[in-house]
């Protein structure tokens, strides 16, 4: 869609704070005082004083997005503001309006964001803050931003998000942290609370708020790192898991970078899909399981580790890799000697993007060794070995050797 006179944008959108109309600079008022029409939210539309700002004013459908090209078709030719909370550019609607309309059509005038108040109201610098947003996201995504001494900004889906976030924090081993509520940021009404996540007695609150989180690490809880080989105590299973050594040489040979997506065929206990997931935010990965339950066990682990966002696919591969969006890399981490399943999956991958898969069985050896010798890559013998007692010594105990195949396929086959 472009808009019928090249001249005038689309629509202006205009960040609004807490302090509504007063807390507008004028380029924003001036934006608002000449439109014919405002779309917003309910509450952002209630800011606006009517003397100010006669235009029509008209609140957002439910849902949001599918209704973007239809408001803006119906308005134009007119000038349409579009109100967002605090800077739209930042988690809100100008998202949405630059994928419709592309950035060209559109005049935005940003507001202070929540991020920017709160940080100015702890004394935290915003470059050292993790901001998570579960706004439409689950409570879960918040687990894999906790790490023991980070400072960590929530914003809020409403009033009951500090008590959920105090029970996620609580029951993912970091009860001691201190949280502070931070309600209605930038208006006369704004006001805090606080209290320590294991300890959270308040009730809810203004449903406009931020959350800030000091992370703190309870005694003796499992500490989870930034890389990938998290403790295999980290993940509920049933035996079938890529150990974490041997799991930590196969990220980095599965070298996710953000934005990517990853089929994790053969899933196991989901531990490669979450760890991919959990080295960037915009990493995405798609499980494919056969067995139901550890297909559920795979979202569990998933949602537990704080990406609750994995796909689980339960189905036997290839099969089941119909319709999944094509893969930035491919990991197989069990039944490499189904008929077709290498076929399918390389089949599936564009030339530059890498392919990984682990064996302990002779068989699935010979297999990898024939693919190997067909399209090079590396083939890597992993053994690991752990001291356990042996009376009143200690001695060392190798587990199962793994072949790795990995890979990363080439534009024209070579070979």
């Amino acid at each position: 869609m472009t808009p019928a006179n090249p001249a005038r944008p689309a629509a202006t959108v205009v960040g609004i704070g807490a302090d509504g109309w007063p807390g507008l600079p004028e380029a924003s008022r001036a934006a608002l005082r000449e439109a014919d029409a405002v779309v917003g939210g309910p509450r952002q539309l209630a800011l606006l004083p009517t003397a100010e700002c006669p235009a029509e004013r008209v609140p957002w459908p439910s849902p949001l997005r599918p209704a973007v090209p239809g408001l803006l078709d119906r308005f134009r030719g007119r000038r349409l503001a579009i109100l967002a909370s605090g800077d739209p550019m930042f988690y809100g609607i100008g998202r949405t309006l630059t994928e419709t309309v592309g950035a060209s059509a559109l005049r935005v005038l940003p507001h202070p964001s929540s991020v920017a108040y709160a940080c100015a109201r702890l004394g935290w610098p915003v470059e050292e803050t993790e901001v998570v947003t579960l706004v439409g996201r689950p409570a879960d995504r918040l687990a894999a931003a906790l790490h023991d001494g980070r400072r960590i900004l929530v914003l809020s889906a409403g009033a009951d998000t500090p008590a959920q976030v105090a029970a996620l924090l609580a029951d993912r081993g970091f009860g001691p942290s201190r949280l502070t509520v931070l309600e209605q940021l930038g208006a006369e009404a704004e006001s805090a609370y606080e209290g320590v996540a294991e300890q959270w007695t308040h009730g809810p609150g203004d449903p406009l708020n931020v959350i800030a989180v000091d992370c703190v690490l309870a005694a003796g809880a499992l500490r989870l790192g930034a890389v990938p080989g998290l403790p295999d105590a980290a993940y509920e299973n049933d035996g079938q898991l890529t150990k974490r050594h041997v799991r930590a040489a196969t990220l980095a040979a599965l070298a996710p970078a953000p934005g990517e997506l990853l089929w994790d065929v053969g899933g196991g206990s989901g531990s490669i899909g979450v760890e991919w997931m959990r080295s960037h935010p915009s990493c995405r990965a798609y499980a494919v399981e056969r067995d139901p339950r550890r297909a559920d066990r795979i979202a569990r682990n998933a949602a537990r580790l704080g990406v609750p966002g994995l796909h689980v696919v339960t189905g036997p591969a290839p099969a089941s890799l119909d319709g999944l969006p094509a893969p930035d890399a491919v990991f197989i981490g069990g039944g490499l000697t189904a008929p077709g399943l290498l076929d399918a999956c390389w089949a599936a991958l564009a030339a530059g993007c890498r392919l990984v898969a682990n064996t302990v069985t002779l068989e699935s050896e010979a297999l990898l060794t024939t693919w190997y010798r067909r399209h090079g890559g590396d083939l890597t013998k992993l053994s690991v070995a752990h001291a356990v007692p042996v009376g009143g010594f200690t001695g060392w105990r190798q587990a199962m050797p793994v072949t790795q195949w990995s890979v990363t396929k080439l534009g024209v086959e070579e070979r």
